[in-house]
């Protein structure tokens, strides 16, 4: 016994049905409006990425960090220092070391982060 899906086929190859196709999806993607205002910007970005993933990157990865900060490290209190700048006085105010070096349970503010590199806390102490 054939099944019929909803469909009945005449004898001529006709089919009277209710059944339609399914509408077909496209690949196009819909910008939102404004889209024209950023969209030059947005390639250029997109160029500059391409280009630094291009780049050769020799001697690029084979260190992450410098000689200088793995010295740091080795000295007790500096385990996790996140970079050189943080402890050098001549770049903050107060000629103290930056506010990422302040253990959490001495900061006034539970949320401090470092204007130089980012950090949010490198004292050995937390």
């Amino acid at each position: 016994m054939a099944r019929s899906f909803g469909a009945t086929f005449k004898g001529d190859g006709s089919c009277s049905g209710v059944r339609r196709m399914p509408k077909v999806k496209t690949n196009r993607v819909k910008y939102p409006e404004g889209w024209e205002l950023i969209e030059p910007t947005l390639r250029e970005l997109q160029g500059k990425m391409r280009e630094a993933e291009n780049d050769p990157h020799d001697g690029k990865r084979k260190w992450y960090a410098d000689r200088n900060i793995i010295a740091k490290w080795k000295k007790p209190g500096y385990e996790r220092l996140c970079c050189l700048r943080c402890i050098q006085p001549r770049d903050h105010n107060f000629q103290t070391t930056c506010v990422c070096r302040v253990p959490k349970h001495l900061r006034e503010e539970k949320v401090i982060e470092c204007v130089h590199c980012g950090c949010k806390g490198c004292a050995s102490g937390d």
